[in-house]
């Protein structure tokens, strides 16, 4: 089965060569004797995607100068949890877009897409088990855990306008940022780097990861959704109150606050324009960005302990450059 090649996201042509070799892993790895996994599987992994998570953990590996093949190896596996998690997540937010394409749930179905997400998962852990590292499988196996509890309570707090700013930071935390951070202290394992440059590249994991969800978040209702390859309001027809809709709810009059609260509790897309206008002019919108920009800042700061090089270089203009995207 081809693996698609797909272009690094702008700064990280160093490791390119890296992830064309990941790109073979995840191919050969896809292989299954039962048609509808590979089908299902290769679906979603060519749809494209930053492949942000593989890159971390490479950057990582670069920038601490381990050369070992066992990198491509993790990078497809932190690959495979990430797209496990997508699969999963798509069935229970009942997405039907994601980059564009039609989402594999809308394609093949749900019973499919939970499904491959399991077979996804479970070739994640048996190639953990080729690294030799009962270290990497614990990082691996509590950031699995951690994800799903990130997920369940994210479904709790569905439709919940009462979600505070700390609620919030601790569901993306678990449910996104910590893939980031266990890839990046998988790249510094593998690379037998010192504790303390274990931490800072988990450190710049973790607030790379967060940035990237509030950046996320802020496109929901700033975004383009040609550019986006999603459905904008998607966040609202799913009562997801995001930084943006906390922080307009703090800042508005109290008529702006109960139209949110309503939009959120009742999922009500149909009020997508009148929120966007809410969140853009209380300047919910720049907060957000703010608290983007502060966790872009820690991460850039956790790089600079990492020993001087062009892949530390390229760990910080990644962090750097978050703030500009714009899918």
């Amino acid at each position: 089965m081809q693996a698609t090649s797909n272009a690094s996201p702008t700064g990280l042509s160093i490791i390119e060569e890296d992830m064309r070799q990941v790109d073979l892993v995840i191919a050969k790895r896809l292989d299954s004797g039962v048609p509808l996994v590979g089908s299902v599987s290769q679906y979603i992994i060519a749809a494209g995607g930053k492949r942000l998570r593989p890159a971390l953990l490479l950057l990582c590996c670069g920038a601490l100068n381990f050369k070992g093949a066992q990198r491509f190896n993790m990078a497809a596996v932190v690959e495979f949890i990430h797209t496990a998690t997508l699969l999963h997540d798509d069935v229970v937010d009942e997405s039907m877009l994601r980059r564009g394409n039609a989402t594999a749930n809308a394609k093949f179905g749900n019973p499919a897409s939970v499904l491959v997400g399991d077979f996804l998962y479970s070739r994640a852990f048996q190639m953990m088990v080729d690294a030799e590292s009962m270290r990497i499988m614990q990082v691996l196996a509590d950031a699995t855990n951690v994800i799903a509890e990130g997920e369940v309570m994210q479904l709790m707090n569905m439709h919940n306008a009462g979600l505070d700013e700390a609620g919030y930071l601790q569901v993306i935390r678990s449910k996104t940022a910590k893939l980031f951070e266990a890839s990046a202290r998988v790249g510094a394992i593998l690379s037998g780097a010192s504790p303390t440059l274990e931490e800072a590249c988990a450190e710049y994991g973790q607030a790379l990861g967060t940035a990237f969800q509030v950046i996320d978040d802020v496109l929901d209702y700033a975004g383009d959704a040609a550019v986006m390859g999603k459905n904008l309001g998607d966040d609202l027809r799913e009562g997801k109150a995001t930084l943006p809709l906390i922080s307009a709810m703090q800042r508005g009059t109290e008529q702006e606050r109960t139209t949110i609260r309503q939009a959120i509790e009742n999922g009500e897309v149909n009020k997508l324009e009148e929120v966007v206008r809410i969140v853009k002019g209380t300047g919910a919108l720049d907060v957000a960005r703010v608290a983007a920009q502060g966790e872009a800042q820690r991460a850039i700061a956790a790089a600079q302990r990492l020993p001087d090089g062009a892949h530390r270089a390229c760990l910080i203009q990644l962090a750097s450059q978050l703030l500009d995207r714009d899918h």
